[in-house]
This record gives C-alpha cells, sequence and structure tokens, in this order.
C-alpha cells in the first residue's frame, strides 16, 4: 500500500460497513430477502433494466428485447465479477463476500447460463445485437480478470489503474445502453444518439465511483487505483460534482436541441440535478453504503418520472 493510499483512506469518514444504516429502515424480517437482492446482483440487474427503459424513451423506440438481454448480461457480469473478487471484498464487505462465497456453486453456473442465453436471445437480433451482447462481457475479461498478469504488468488487471478502470465500464455500458435498443429496431443513428450515449457514460461514471467509496479499504490492500483511494473523499466530491454537471449539461442539451420533447428532457434534468445534490452529502452522510443506494435511485426517479409525466401533461 502506497502512502498517498494510506493518507486517503483515513480520510474517509463515511461507515463503509454496508450494514450500517443502509438496511435500518426496513423491518428486521425484510433485512435478510434485502441483501439477498443485493449481494446477489438482483438489484443492479432491476436497475440496467430500467436505464434500458429509459433509453429507449428517449430514442423513441418501440418495446423490443433489448432490457430482457442487459438485464441477463448485467446479471452475468457482475455475478461473474464478485465471485472473482470475493476474496478482496472480505476486506470492504465480509458479509457480502461471504454469501457470494457460500452461494458460489449456485451463482456461478447461473451466472454462466445467463450470458447463454442472452447471446440466444441477441441473435434473433442480428448481427449487431449479437455483437453488442458480446461487449461488455470481454471488456470485463479484460477490466477484471486476471488472465493477462503473466504477460507482464502492461496487460495487468486495468482494474488497478485510476480513471481508466471506470471509464471501461462506463463505456461498456453506455455502448450497450444506448445502442442495443437500437440494433433490435430500424433506429437510426443521428446527433441525439450520441447525446443519449453522452448521458449514460456520465451516469455510469458516476454511480461507479460512488460505489467505489464502498471498497476504499479492500482497494488500497490490493493497489487498485479509483478516485476515493487516490484523493480521498473531498477529491472524490470534487471530481463528481464535475461528471454530473457534464451529466445536466448533456440533459439540457437534449432539450436545447429539440432532439425530445419538453415532457421527456425535463425527468433527465430534474435527475441529474438529484444526482448533483447527493453528491454534495459525499463525505457528510452517515453511511457510505446508504449513500450509494440513495444515488443509484436516481435511475428509477427518472424512469417513473418519464412513465408519470404523459398522464399529467
Amino acid at each position: 500500500m502506497t502512502e498517498k493510499h494510506k493518507t486517503h483512506s483515513g480520510e474517509n469518514r463515511l461507515s463503509t460497513n454496508p450494514t450500517h444504516s443502509s438496511t435500518a429502515w426496513l423491518p428486521v424480517s425484510l433485512r435478510h430477502y434485502w441483501k439477498l437482492f443485493t449481494y446477489s446482483s438482483l438489484y443492479i440487474t432491476v436497475s440496467a433494466v430500467v436505464q434500458v427503459g429509459i433509453a429507449m424513451v428517449l430514442l423513441g423506440v418501440p418495446l423490443n428485447l433489448a432490457p430482457l438481454v442487459v438485464g441477463l448480461v448485467t446479471f452475468s457480469v457482475y455475478t461473474n465479477d464478485r465471485l472473482a473478487d470475493s476474496e478482496t471484498d472480505a476486506f470492504s464487505d465480509p458479509e457480502k463476500a461471504a454469501f457470494i462465497g457460500e452461494h458460489a456453486h449456485i451463482l456461478r453456473p447461473l451466472a454462466d447460463a445467463a450470458y447463454g442465453l442472452a447471446v440466444m436471445v441477441a441473435v434473433t437480433g442480428g448481427p449487431y445485437a449479437f455483437s453488442l451482447t458480446l461487449l461488455p462481457g470481454a471488456f470485463w475479461v479484460f477490466y477484471a480478470s486476471d488472465w493477462f498478469d503473466s504477460l507482464g504488468a502492461s496487460l495487468s488487471r486495468l482494474k488497478k489503474v485510476l480513471v481508466l478502470n471506470t471509464t471501461i465500464v462506463a463505456l461498456a455500458w453506455a455502448v450497450v445502453l444506448t445502442f442495443l435498443p437500437l440494433a433490435f429496431t430500424t433506429g437510426r443513428l443521428t446527433g441525439g444518439v450520441a447525446l443519449v450515449f453522452a448521458y449514460f457514460f456520465l451516469r455510469v461514471f458516476n454511480v461507479v465511483e460512488m460505489s467505489n467509496i464502498l471498497t476504499v479499504d479492500g482497494d488500497s490492500r490490493i493497489g487498485v487505483d479509483t478516485i476515493p483511494v487516490v484523493f480521498g473523499l473531498s477529491g472524490a466530491r470534487r471530481a463528481l460534482y464535475l461528471v454530473n454537471a457534464l451529466a445536466v449539461g448533456v440533459a439540457t442539451a437534449t432539450l436545447a436541441t429539440g432532439y425530445v420533447p419538453v415532457q421527456v428532457g425535463l425527468p433527465l434534468v430534474a435527475g441529474t440535478g438529484y444526482s448533483l445534490a447527493v453528491t454534495a452529502c459525499l463525505g457528510r452522510w452517515a453511511s457510505a453504503s446508504a449513500l450509494t443506494q440513495v444515488a443509484e435511485a436516481e435511475n428509477f426517479l427518472t424512469y417513473f418520472a418519464l412513465l408519470a409525466i404523459p398522464f399529467v401533461t
């Protein structure tokens, strides 16, 4: 661990214990099921499907199989990632690591089957849908796998490289979220599509770095450079202010350019503004886990607003 890592890890004033406050609002009888929902990657899978729903509204494409494919791929990729990182996660989230270890014999075949099914469904959408479905898995291999460590330091896990690690994740998911719904239809590429891509890239980047707050201790131990690890909470807050300000600008541009109508653009602007407000709480909230969940709620709030506005206007 470098001296820089020691300094900024010690700056963390939030509790990174995932059980601290994050489930306090739930009845005791439901906390077990909530942990099952979140630890098994089902929560992030539902969030990804919701993001596809947002993308389909923004792109103006009809309902297709993209949400199903993205849900299956998300479950597979994140489950495999948690299986691969279960030992290092024991430092930052021992309860989740224990759950993953205990149920690995079930989760591993489920994750593999999910990706296989996703590829089978994607084939029905043509070569572009098929290729896009393979992309997150390929990116995960380069991002998180240690297969290349034996080939030299330059090919070691990209997950350890500051900013590049999060950029890879954001790029992979922004490509899939934006272009897979189009691949299942006859949707055309326009300047507005570039705005949608930029929107999702920034949203995923923000959520990933917010989540990295939970793994500061574990990441420091294994030499993974994330913004919270290298720059501390105050530095992470300033960096994410910039990311969210850019997202507000992109959301506003969808309105200003006329790419989306007001009833679609306003929820985007409101959602990014909500995220900016949540970022202001970074380092000032009692529980990092609870704050991360509040940040992730942006997807659900934005989507429900997109669905509700037509009924109230």
